[in-house]
């Protein structure tokens, strides 16, 4: 009954940070007439609010709750996969592909225009991912060890950042310039075209992982005992592999790499909800995830300025006390 209170309590500061996300910005919209202007009641208001509404803050906030949810169940998933409470979304090394393609194409010298570069970068983070998750997928179906998987995975990574180095000696000023502005990350890249890959691609990865709940349980156990029960630790490895790699390739791609929410997220839900049940758990991620990037999205946009801070400083900023105090209160 309590868990139900709170899931009814997270599911309503949902809806309100949702609105008041919306609300907020170089623009400040009332409350109330953002909740007219959803409900197409906008007669009498600035034309402007409800162009700025729907066009971006609506988009924005959706990929927001979509971005938190994935990484949040993703990070949970990688945590319990690889029993390790540092596991987040990006352990195997996808968003590092990601980086790469995205490398090759921007530190490359390619000019692009506007909106068909956007689209470049896109395609290029989601072959760059893919490669990763081929050679990921690969191994795990050869590799017994949990721990020599997420070994080749770090591995894979440092390696991946290690060619990103060689390319940025080789690059110029501008180059480089656009590509570190490509991994600050950002929410408000997607809009409503975009928003028809981006959407049901992490949608069905999310509610596909609320399913691999039993599983997960029976992981919690030990790999020796999970056998024992009849579980195919190989076959549910890939099962969970892929159906992350969907999720973070996706939003690596349209969003660019958006850190420590992956790992701070299932900690604050295991504190809060006091179990370890998947069943709850996962959806509990989904939630505290939305709403933690609703709130550091908001935490981004100075007041009364056009000026937006890069949201993985945001990210980062909240989320490493809350790695850094649950680590603590673990080793009491």
């Amino acid at each position: 009954m309590q868990k139900r209170i709170l899931f009814f309590a997270l599911s309503f500061l949902l809806i309100i940070s949702f609105l008041a996300n919306i609300s907020y910005g170089a623009v400040n919209i009332p409350f109330a007439e953002v909740f007219n202007i959803l409900i197409k009641k906008s007669v009498g208001l600035p034309p402007s609010w409800e162009v700025i509404v729907w066009q971006f803050r609506f988009p924005k906030a959706l990929v927001a709750i979509l971005v938190g949810a994935g990484l949040s169940v993703s990070g949970l998933q990688m945590q319990t996969l690889f029993r390790n409470p540092l596991a987040d979304a990006y352990t195997l090394g996808i968003s590092s592909g990601a980086s790469l393609g995205v490398a090759l194409l921007i530190l490359g010298g390619i000019s692009l225009g506007s909106v068909s570069g956007q689209w470049a970068v896109i395609i290029s983070a989601v072959f760059g991912s893919l490669a990763v998750i081929f050679i990921i997928l690969l191994i795990a179906g050869r590799v017994q060890s949990i721990v020599s998987l997420l070994i080749i995975g770090m591995m894979l990574g440092n390696g991946i950042g290690a060619l990103i180095m060689i390319l940025q000696s080789f690059s110029g000023k501008e180059e480089l310039q656009r590509y570190v502005n490509w991994g600050y990350g950002t929410l408000g890249a997607v809009d409503w075209v975009k928003m028809q890959v981006f959407f049901p691609i992490v949608f069905i990865g999310i509610i596909f992982s609320l399913f691999l709940h039993k599983p997960l349980n029976i992981l919690l156990l030990g790999e020796n005992y999970a056998q024992s029960m009849g579980l195919n630790l190989r076959r549910t490895r890939l099962h969970l592999i892929l159906v992350n790699s969907v999720i973070i390739g996706s939003i690596t791609a349209f969003c660019g790499i958006i850190g420590f929410v992956g790992i701070a997220v299932p900690h604050i839900c295991r504190q809060f909800f006091n179990t370890s049940n998947h069943k709850i758990l996962l959806p509990a991620c989904a939630l505290v995830g939305s709403l933690f990037m609703l709130l550091c999205d908001m935490l981004c946009q100075l007041p009364n300025s056009p000026q937006v801070l890069p949201i993985n400083a945001i990210t980062a900023i909240i989320g490493v006390p809350v790695v850094i105090w649950v680590m603590a209160k673990r080793g009491k």
